[in-house]
């Protein structure tokens, strides 16, 4: 078993921050299976402010930089999920130029 560590913003509105989180009140079944078919076994989205934190536990063969883009191409549902969702969203100053969601070190594990 893998784990990620994953960090962007929310849209400084508040109106923004609370659709958003509606949203995910009620995710799409389609884009919960596309997670799991692509070998995502947990994920918990955590706020801030406007600041989010998304843990992951995968499979021991996921690959971050290939499986992400695959849950999007395989799965319309998902993409369509993911466009909508990068409309409340914006990356973090430390993002890669690459990089949507913000890969975060790992520095301690219990």
């Amino acid at each position: 078993m893998k784990h990620y560590g994953l960090t962007l913003n929310l849209k400084d509105d508040p109106k923004i921050i609370e659709q958003y989180k509606a949203y995910h009140q009620d995710a799409w079944p389609e884009t919960l299976a596309g997670l799991k078919a692509v070998g995502i076994t947990k994920m918990n989205i955590y706020l801030i402010g406007r600041r989010l934190f998304m843990a992951m536990e995968t499979v021991d063969t996921f690959d971050i930089k290939r499986d992400f883009p695959r849950y999007l191409e395989e799965h319309p549902k998902c993409k369509e999920w993911d466009e909508l969702m990068r409309t409340f969203q914006e990356p973090v100053d430390e993002a890669q130029a690459d990089e949507w969601w913000a890969e975060m070190e790992p520095v301690f594990e219990l």
